[in-house]
């Protein structure tokens, strides 16, 4: 079934050499904006993980990790779906200290996408973690830090829009963050489906931050699934911003104050996860072994899409598309990558 829908009348701002090259600069400047906003030093990522370890992430619960042997190795490996507890096991191997942290290029593949304008197989991203203090546990915390990372979003596109003038035709970032949670959004929109209900709110308030994902709502069910042994359901959110182009809400970044020990074991018997407590990652965490930190990850394809005003995430990443998608795009005059 294709899922590409190119928006009529579409013509790419950049030509595809234009784009590799505002690819390249927006990553260069965006992380070092990044890592200044935050403090945060640039390490070295795993592809993959031990399955025995428990590092690798879950996601919603029932996506398949692509795994194979490696010769002479007991433990079967895992391509990552993401770092988002490895971020956190790092920041104490590398003896990171309180309100400094890390990022870094993560590369991923999730077989189980549904492949569309937004979502491909594969999955870059900057992962970032860093250490905060207990009394950071807040939301005025989580608030404060996204609005830096919006900031450093502005301040990438206004480089790119220097370099690049085609590029002043597309909405510039507002720097203006709407913050609201998922029980206000169902609250406004109950018969609408969360999607549906993201798509409404992100029309009027192009730069919204959802707090509280993975809970059960008054309704029964949760906004969206996260898993239980990374982000704090009370304390975490996804940023979303307008695309023009597509005309829907636009997933940037997963981020949120990660679980200390005492909300892991009241959220893994929410989610019916218990035998998790046997992985040796799970165990630091019980043991309060493991920093208090906060993290995230910003997807560079999605954070090109945006800044560029590209319509497909083919247009700015190489992945594999079935022949509907391909055929779509090539009706649609798209080069994919």
């Amino acid at each position: 079934m294709d899922r590409s829908r190119i928006p009529q009348g579409y013509s790419p701002l950049l030509n595809i050499y234009e784009t590799q090259k505002a690819i390249g600069l927006l990553r260069r400047v965006f992380e070092e904006k990044l890592g200044n906003a935050l403090n945060l030093h640039r390490v070295s990522a795993p592809l993959f993980v031990g399955s025995s370890t428990g590092l690798n992430d879950d996601l919603n619960g029932v996506e398949r990790p692509v795994a194979f042997d490696i010769r002479n190795v007991s433990d079967t490996a895992v391509v990552v779906h993401s770092l988002a507890k490895w971020k956190r096991l790092a920041l104490k191997r590398y003896q990171f200290h309180s309100d400094e942290g890390l990022y870094t290029n993560m590369n991923a593949i999730r077989r189980d996408e549904d492949l569309d304008n937004l979502h491909s197989a594969y999955v870059d991203q900057w992962d970032w973690e860093k250490i905060i203090r207990p009394e950071d546990r807040t939301l005025d915390y989580l608030k404060e830090t996204v609005t830096r990372i919006v900031h450093a979003l502005h301040e990438t596109q206004l480089v790119l829009r220097a370099q690049f003038p085609q590029l002043n035709i597309l909405p510039e970032l507002s720097e203006s963050i709407s913050f609201v949670t998922t029980q206000e959004l169902e609250d406004l929109y109950p018969a609408l489906t969360p999607k549906e209900r993201e798509n409404c709110f992100v029309k009027e308030h192009p730069v919204t931050f959802l707090i509280g994902i993975g809970g059960k709502l008054k309704s029964g069910t949760p906004h969206d699934g996260r898993a239980p042994d990374y982000d704090d359901w009370n304390l975490n959110g996804d940023l979303l911003c307008w695309d023009s182009i597509n005309g829907q809400a636009l997933e940037l970044s997963s981020m949120g104050i990660r679980v200390s020990p005492e909300v892991l074991d009241a959220q893994l018997t929410i989610a019916g996860c218990d035998d998790r407590r046997e992985f040796p990652f799970h165990k630091m965490l019980l043991n309060g072994q493991l920093p208090q930190t906060m993290g995230g990850g910003i997807g560079q394809s999605r954070v090109s899409m945006l800044l560029l005003g590209k319509a497909h995430i083919g247009e700015v990443q190489v992945s594999l598309w079935d022949e509907e998608t391909l055929a779509t795009c090539d009706a649609a005059g798209i080069i994919l990558l």
